[in-house]
């Protein structure tokens, strides 16, 4: 374990939070400080991010394992809270930081202006992020979760607009349902084991007594579903393709991390809870994430299928990657091998970025007269929509040349990664958990081939869907090209960048990604990092009484 707290593990926490706090005394006007302040804090929060990384990687998964800890309070757990990294937690707050500095200089172009306190809300959005992936218990969980929804409620408002009033209104409605069950298995959590410590709690659940048992597992059923709302699963998904088609270019880019949120609390819990240890509850919900997983994919690519305009489109491909991580995941919790969770969080971090890129593309392309726009403005003549005109008039930067064939190069990188095609990430995420599938699943064969049946059919209805958009776009369209800023295809161009570096260096990263599986599917690796945190009081004593003993045995001699 390290030795001693690492008290950088809080700064992604406090850096939003109070680069938030201080925008909100900045009236309206100064927005161009507010900018800087935004991006600092955001760079700021990626170093961090970054070092913990590096630090998280550093250890190996034989013998000891590197658990950074920070009790705040100075409270030894289980009794005090306590902020954790690992290499999962590691993981997704550098992606957070990846998808949150180009969404906030895309943001800069014109969708900061219209509306209040973008910047802070954007930020109090990144402390929930941050906060939900390095908390140790269940109800800070909790609480983050609610920081984040409050923060993305606003953000997915504004601007305003008819669309976007009826997608944040059931956004809000059905996240409030959701916190509430959330609330509520919590309780149960509590009632059924007097913890909510999630490295206590896997100490417990393997030698509870069976008459606490029923507890605990209807709370974990109503918490994990809390969790599966967020992460999108069918048939609880109807809410989340008109909200994320309503929200600004930048905020629906940040909100394709929001839903992997959902994922990762999944991935935590279920895996040390549940895992191959937790004696007669081994498994539990495993059969739940590969059906709800796969309907989810398919709901997602029949959406995509149906969808006329690029922002739906995008939306439904936010459930094909959310439900193809949690079919994995339940592969792998019923006895699957490492190499399926692994291709799967290398598919999560891939698709991640191509959904975000996605998203930064859809106004731009659609600025023309012709082509796709025209299916938007049927679009929205048929469900009594505005066309939101508003949102697409930038007002900062110059405009760059050869905008088609920039939007053009973005738009077909995002579909070989989302279609699953080589040679880019996306292909090698799915072709790792189809050699996955094909070497283990004996054990439940007609799942495995169902599932690797989706998972070819998702890659050609999101080929057949998007290329049909590109043509109608960049090919049928007579108009003049788009006048696009250069602050708002540099974003993009980031995010494509980060996919091929992704593919280029996938060696490492699924090695890291491997070694990251294995430790999800080693609980205790987690558990005794945590509960073998020590106080920093302790270690003071502890250096005090050595420096007493080496001083009476220096005065001995």
């Amino acid at each position: 374990m390290m030795p001693g707290p690492d008290h950088l593990i809080i700064a992604p926490i406090l850096i939003p939070f109070f680069a938030g706090a201080l925008m909100l005394v900045y009236d309206e006007r100064q927005r161009s400080a507010k900018l800087v302040i935004s991006l600092a804090s955001v760079l700021a929060t990626l170093l961090v991010a970054i070092e913990l990384l590096v630090r998280a990687e550093g250890s190996e998964l034989v013998g000891d394992n590197d658990i950074g800890f920070y009790l705040l309070g100075d409270w030894a757990a289980p009794w005090g809270i306590v902020l954790v990294i690992d290499r999962l937690s590691a993981m997704m707050l550098v992606l957070t930081g990846l998808l949150a500095l180009p969404a906030l200089v895309y943001a800069a172009a014109a969708w900061s202006r219209q509306g209040q306190h973008f910047y802070s809300m954007f930020q109090f959005l990144l402390m929930g992020l941050n906060g939900a992936f390095l908390t140790g218990d269940l109800f800070n969980l909790f609480v983050f979760f609610e920081l984040l929804l409050a923060a993305s409620y606003g953000l997915l408002l504004h601007g305003g607009g008819q669309l976007r009033v009826l997608g944040g209104m059931h956004y809000i409605a059905i996240n409030l349902a959701g916190s509430l069950l959330f609330l509520i298995g919590v309780s149960l959590i509590y009632g059924a084991t007097g913890t909510l410590s999630m490295a206590h709690l896997s100490n417990i659940v393997p030698t509870l007594p069976e008459a606490q048992r029923p507890l605990l597992q209807a709370g974990a059923a109503f918490m994990g579903l809390a969790f599966l709302i967020k992460a999108g699963i069918w048939p609880l998904s109807f809410w989340l393709p008109t909200a994320y088609m309503a929200g600004a270019a930048p905020v629906t880019a940040m909100f394709a991390i929001m839903t992997k949120v959902g994922v990762y609390a999944i991935l935590r819990l279920v895996f040390l809870l549940f895992g191959a240890s937790a004696g007669v509850s081994a498994g539990f919900g495993g059969e739940v994430l590969i059906l709800g997983g796969m309907a989810t994919v398919t709901f997602g690519f029949l959406g995509v299928l149906a969808s006329q305009g690029l922002g739906r489109m995008a939306a439904h491909m936010v459930l094909v990657s959310s439900g193809t991580v949690l079919a994995a995941a339940g592969f792998v919790l019923l006895g699957g091998s490492v190499q399926i969770l692994a291709a799967a969080l290398f598919y999560l971090l891939s698709s991640t970025l191509a959904i975000s890129a996605l998203f930064l593309l859809i106004e731009p392309m659609s600025r023309e007269e012709g082509g796709i726009a025209a299916l938007l403005a049927l679009t929205a003549d048929a469900y009594g929509l505005d066309d939101r005109e508003e949102d697409r008039q930038p007002e900062v930067g110059l405009a760059i040349p050869g905008t088609l064939t920039v939007l053009g190069l973005a738009f077909g990188a995002c579909v070989l990664v989302l279609a699953g095609l080589p040679p880019l990430s996306g292909f090698l995420g799915k072709l790792g958990m189809l050699q996955g599938l094909l070497r283990d699943g004996a054990a439940t064969p007609v799942l495995s081939w169902t599932f690797i049946t989706l998972l070819i059919l998702s890659g050609f209805a999101t080929l057949l869907g998007l290329v049909r958009v590109g043509i109608q776009t960049f090919w049928a369209s007579e108009g003049e090209p788009p006048q696009v800023l250069a602050l708002e295809i540099a974003p993009v161009i980031a995010l494509i960048g980060m996919i091929l570096f992704l593919t280029f260096k996938a060696d490492v990263t699924l090695r890291y990604m491997e070694k990251t599986a294995s430790a999800l599917l080693r609980p205790a690796i987690y558990a005794e990092g945590v509960l073998g945190a020590p106080r920093a009081a302790d270690e003071a004593e502890d250096a005090a009484e050595a420096a007493a003993a080496a001083a009476a045995a220096k005065e001995a001699k």
